[in-house]
């Protein structure tokens, strides 16, 4: 990803998520060494990952697909270029959260091995109130 790309993520972004990252988040991410991709159909960037690597572990910041173009297995494949890279890296354990309402995303990272750990309550803000994380894991 580059700055370049931020125009097209955003609208992605926005059009994703009730409460979407603003561009100055995806700024700090790429200027502090946060692994920031973007996923190119030949016609347009049709999604985006951020991931930190430090110390043997990777976090899974951000993976979101242009919601016309899901449903068509980006989303894993980007996962696995992300995780690929993470391993490449060094990093042996990889991330993250998701909302628990994102069944989607949950049956994905569960059919690639990821496993919940744990629970994060409040994590995320909704239209009313906040929602918990689910936290998952998996062994690279």
């Amino acid at each position: 990803m580059a700055e370049i790309d931020l125009p097209v993520v955003l609208d992605i972004e926005k059009r994703s998520y009730q409460f979407p990252w603003t561009e100055g988040i995806f700024l700090d991410c790429m200027q502090h060494g946060n692994s920031s991709w973007v996923l190119e159909t030949p016609q347009a960037v049709v999604g985006y990952g951020v991931m930190s690597i430090a110390v043997g572990e990777c976090h899974i910041l951000n993976l979101c697909i242009d919601p016309d173009c899901r449903g068509q297995g980006k989303g894993r494949y980007l996962l696995g270029q992300m995780l690929t890279f993470a391993r490449s890296q060094e990093a042996d354990t990889a991330f993250l959260e998701v909302r628990t309402t994102n069944f989607n995303a949950l049956s994905l990272y569960f059919s690639e091995g990821f496993n919940e750990i744990g629970i994060r309550k409040n994590y995320y803000p909704c239209s009313v109130g906040r929602e918990n994380a689910v936290i998952l894991a998996k062994s690279l």
